[in-house]
């Protein structure tokens, strides 16, 4: 009988078989192996399957068999384990600047990195659909325009918006375009940032990349490059709490003892820590002073205490009495 069009694909279908259909609680007999080929209109003998797993072995891949009524097959060892795929699950649905179309496409592509039974354990645990995440589908494309252009050392030009009371887009600065030298993109506080040196206000900047829009890879060299190179992202990052932008200031900060935790979250382990008294301990850390700086303070309560400078310790004040006059009887 002539062999059919689909034979010297043999290996291929097999291969393709033990990574969608087999895992360690689901091998593959021989006889489910001959059917599925069959299915494929490639008719195949033990002995040459048996040959091609020794092939598969060869080139890399971890075939292994398992003894219950009959002998049973599977691939044990994968380039992911369903543990870290999970977590990128996790991490797709918990980024606000994925739009949930994009999410759910994403997480089905993650879902074929594994067999079809893991894969049902992967789609228990999407919760997208009541998630809030980003409207700008662009951001998507935005974020490979942007690693194009840090690949070839060009600048970018784009339009830059906020949204207005009506919940419409409005264009910064009229609408012109801003022209930035990206050189990094950093995922703070849920939101996706370019950093990058905005040379008409000659220093570094950040933008939210899902409030970007028309990007586009100009042919112009990047400009900035000192100054990035002199940048600790991690640093600057940690810094400039969810990227709101103030006056870098070294800032003495006191905490009741039972805010250690959080303070290692947000500055990590190596910030020095003073015992200032029994119940209390003080650091002393630079940040941008910034709103965005005292509602992180404002939101420890009673356990924080800034000690110096006089200045930020007075605008701390000042951000307390503003927002306890907005409660205030006006009778």
């Amino acid at each position: 009988m002539a062999k059919s069009s689909n034979q010297k694909l043999k290996l291929l279908h097999i291969l393709k078989l033990f990574y969608q259909n087999s895992d360690e609680d689901h091998p593959l007999t021989m006889a489910q192996i001959i059917d599925s080929l069959k299915v494929s209109g490639i008719e195949a003998e033990r002995k040459s399957i048996y040959d091609d797993f020794e092939a598969l072995r060869l080139f890399g891949i971890d075939i292994e068999s398992i003894r219950t009524n009959t002998t049973a097959y599977y691939i044990a060892n994968r380039s992911f384990e369903l543990p870290e795929l999970k977590l990128l699950v996790d991490s797709v649905q918990a980024s606000k600047f994925i739009t949930k179309k994009k999410s759910f496409a994403l997480i089905k592509k993650i879902e074929n990195l594994t067999s079809i039974y893991e894969a049902q354990s992967l789609r228990r645990q999407v919760y997208v659909t009541n998630r809030i995440k980003t409207m700008n589908e662009s951001i998507y494309y935005n974020v490979d325009i942007i690693h194009d252009a840090i690949s070839h050392n060009h600048q970018i030009s784009f339009q830059y918006f906020e949204y207005a009371i009506t919940k419409e887009r409005q264009l910064k600065k009229n609408g012109d375009r801003y022209i930035v030298s990206p050189f990094a993109l950093n995922w703070d506080d849920e939101k996706y940032y370019l950093i990058g040196f905005d040379a008409a206000a000659g220093e570094i900047r950040h933008y939210r990349v899902d409030k970007m829009l028309s990007i586009e890879e100009t042919q112009n060299g990047r400009e900035g490059q000192d100054q990035f190179s002199q940048l600790d992202m991690a640093v600057y990052a940690q810094k400039t709490f969810s990227m709101f932008t103030g006056n870098e200031q070294n800032v003495t900060i006191e905490f009741a003892n039972s805010m250690v935790g959080p303070v290692i979250d947000r500055f990590g382990k190596d910030i020095m820590i003073i015992k200032s008294d029994q119940d209390h301990f003080t650091i002393t850390v630079n940040v941008a002073v910034s709103p965005q700086f005292f509602a992180w303070l404002f939101g420890l309560a009673d356990k924080v205490r800034v000690i110096a400078p006089p200045e930020v310790a007075e605008q701390m004040k000042m951000q307390l009495v503003t927002v306890s006059n907005m409660y205030k009887d006006n009778k």
